[in-house]
C-alpha cells in the first residue's frame, strides 16, 4: 500500500485544544510523608494535546491543516499557538479572556506514566455560533472535515456543522466522546472506540453481535461507516450496507497509548480526503496508530514514517486475529480471487526450519494463515514442560514474519474444525510422511483443496534445541 502526495489534502480539524505537559524525571525513592514515589524532575516538555496534537499529526503526516477550537488568552495558549503555526498548522482559534486553557500535566519517569493531573473550567458561554462560522468560511478549501470531540465545550452543536459540510461535499470524520450518536447524524465516518460504543448500544456477547450493532448505528444514524478502535485487538469496519473486516493490531512495542487515538483520527481524515473507501483507511489508520504507541507520550507520526511502514508491510490487515475474524478474513480474500494457504503446528521455539517452511507454503498462494495449538494441547501432544513459549508469544512471533498473513490459536489438538470451518486452498505439513498421513488431509481432498508435504531443514527440530538446553544447564558430570 502506498500513499501517493497529500500536499493537496487540506483537513479542517475542529474540536478542544489542550497542552499537555510533562514533568520528567527519575524515581529512586519513596516519600517518607506517604507510600508515592519521589520524581527528581530535571526536564519539562509541553506538547500540543487533543485537537492540537490530532492537527499536528495531520501536517507531520503531510497534509496541510486548519485548526479550529477554543483557548485561553494566557501563557499556555499563546504557548500552544506558537508551537502549533511553527509547526506548519493555521489556528483559527477563539480565544477567551478569563479562561483557562485546558491543561493535562503528567509525570513519567522511565517511560512509564505515574500521574496525570487536569486543570480545567467549564466553557460557561455559548460559542458554537463563532465555531460555526469559522468552519463555514474555511469549507470551500477543505478536503476533509474532521470533528474531535472531547466533551470540552468546543463542539456542542456538532450537527450543524456536519450540515454545512455535507452542503458542500466535505466529508466528515467524527472521533466521539460522551454525546449520543445521534448528534453525528450524516457524518461520513464514525470512529468510536469499544468503551464509546458500548455506552452508545450496550455489551454484545461476541464479534457477530458487535457487528450487527454497528451497522444498526450507521443505518439509524445514516453514517457512512464505523470504525471501532479496540486497543490490542485491532480495529473493526462496518459499513452501512453490512460489509465489514477486522484489522488485527500491528505486532510492535506498546510505551504509551496516550494520542493513538488522535494519531488513528488524522490518519482517517486523511485518507477520507483522498477518497479511499473506509476499509482502506482504517488500514492507513491502524499502521499510523501502532507507530505512534511505540513513542512515550503524545506523539505523532511523520509522512516518511508513515510511508516506509505502508510500503514495508506487504498487507496492512496482518497479524493475529480471533476464529470469528479470521473466517471473515478468509471469506473476503477468497471473494477477491486470493489463493489461501493453512498450515498448524505447535511453534514453540521458532527455528530456522520453521522460518524457510512457513517461506515456501507463502509462495504457495497470496494468504497463509498459521493455526497454532493452544498451551494445554501443546503439553497433551509434547509432554510435561511443553511448551516453552505461551500461546500469546508465539502468535505475536509468528505475526512478525513477513511470510505470515493470519495467525490463530486453536484448543484442540487437531486442526480439524478450523479447515471445516475455513476450507482453504492448500493445506500444507512438514516432514517425511504421505499425504494420505497428514491430519485434515481427508477434510481437504474431500471439498477439492490441495494437501501438499514439504521438506524441512535438516538440523533444525524444537525438541533437539530443547534437550540441548537441558543438557548444558545439567553441565559436565
Amino acid at each position: 500500500m502506498d500513499l501517493p502526495s497529500l500536499q493537496a489534502v487540506h483537513v479542517v480539524v475542529v474540536g478542544d485544544v489542550i497542552l499537555d505537559r510533562y514533568w520528567f524525571g527519575n524515581a529512586r525513592r519513596v516519600s517518607q510523608e506517604a507510600p508515592v514515589p519521589v520524581v527528581d524532575v530535571d526536564h519539562v516538555e509541553d506538547r500540543p494535546g487533543g485537537a492540537a496534537n490530532v492537527a499536528l499529526n495531520v501536517v507531520s503526516m503531510g497534509a496541510r491543516c486548519t485548526l479550529i477550537g477554543i483557548i485561553g488568552a494566557d501563557e499556555a495558549g499563546r504557548s500552544l499557538t506558537a508551537t502549533l503555526e511553527a509547526a506548519g498548522v493555521e489556528c483559527d482559534l477563539v480565544g477567551l479572556e478569563d479562561w483557562p486553557t485546558i491543561i493535562k500535566l503528567r509525570i513519567v519517569s522511565q517511560k512509564q506514566q505515574l500521574l496525570r493531573t487536569d486543570f480545567e473550567s467549564p466553557v460557561l458561554e455559548n460559542l458554537q455560533a463563532r465555531i460555526v462560522e469559522r468552519v463555514g468560511a474555511q469549507l470551500s478549501r477543505a478536503s476533509s472535515l474532521l470533528l474531535q470531540d472531547y466533551d470540552k465545550g468546543s463542539l456542542a452543536d456538532p450537527a450543524a456543522l456536519i450540515t454545512i459540510a455535507s452542503g458542500a461535499r466535505v466529508p466528515v470524520v467524527v472521533d466521539p466522546k460522551h454525546k449520543p450518536f445521534s448528534a453525528y447524524r450524516g457524518a461520513s465516518l464514525l470512529k468510536p472506540n469499544t468503551a464509546e460504543l458500548e455506552r452508545a448500544v450496550g455489551p454484545w456477547r461476541d464479534d457477530d453481535e458487535l457487528l450487527e450493532k454497528a451497522q444498526a448505528v450507521a443505518v439509524e444514524h445514516q453514517i457512512g461507516a464505523l470504525v471501532v478502535t479496540r486497543g490490542g485487538r485491532g480495529m473493526t469496519v462496518v459499513l452501512a450496507d453490512g460489509t465489514h473486516q477486522h484489522i488485527p493490531a500491528r505486532g510492535v512495542d506498546v510505551f504509551d497509548v496516550t494520542g493513538a487515538g488522535d494519531t488513528s483520527a488524522a490518519a482517517l481524515a486523511i485518507t477520507q480526503s483522498l477518497g479511499w473507501d473506509p476499509l482502506a483507511c482504517a488500514l492507513v489508520a491502524n499502521v499510523a496508530s501502532g507507530i505512534v504507541v511505540g513513542k512515550t507520550g503524545t506523539a505523532v507520526v511523520t509522512g516518511p514514517e508513515l510511508a516506509r511502514a505502508l510500503s514495508g508491510d506487504r498487507r496492512a490487515d496482518r497479524g493475529v486475529l480471533n476464529r470469528t475474524q479470521l473466517i471473515d478474513s478468509v471469506r473476503q480474500a477468497r471473494a477477491t480471487g486470493e489463493k489461501v494457504v493453512f498450515t498448524n503446528g505447535c511453534f514453540d521455539i521458532l527455528h530456522a526450519g520453521h522460518v524457510a517452511y512457513l517461506e515456501e507454503a507463502r509462495a504457495l498462494g497470496e494468504r497463509l494463515v498459521v493455526a497454532v495449538n493452544d498451551d494445554d494441547s501443546v503439553t497433551r501432544l509434547k509432554g510435561s514442560g511443553r511448551p516453552v513459549n505461551p500461546l500469546e508469544q508465539r502468535l505475536r512471533v509468528l505475526a512478525g514474519l513477513s511470510a505470515v498473513d493470519w495467525v490463530v490459536g486453536f484448543v484442540e489438538d487437531t486442526p480439524d474444525s478450523l479447515l471445516e470451518e475455513l476450507k482453504p486452498d492448500v493445506l500444507v505439513k512438514g516432514g517425511d510422511y504421505g499425504v494420505d498421513e497428514v491430519v485434515g488431509a481427508d477434510i481437504v481432498l474431500n471439498y477439492g483443496g490441495q494437501v501438499r508435504v514439504l521438506s524441512l531443514v535438516d538440523d533444525c527440530s524444537t525438541t533437539a534445541i530443547v534437550d540441548r538446553i537441558q543438557q548444558s544447564d545439567q553441565g559436565p558430570d
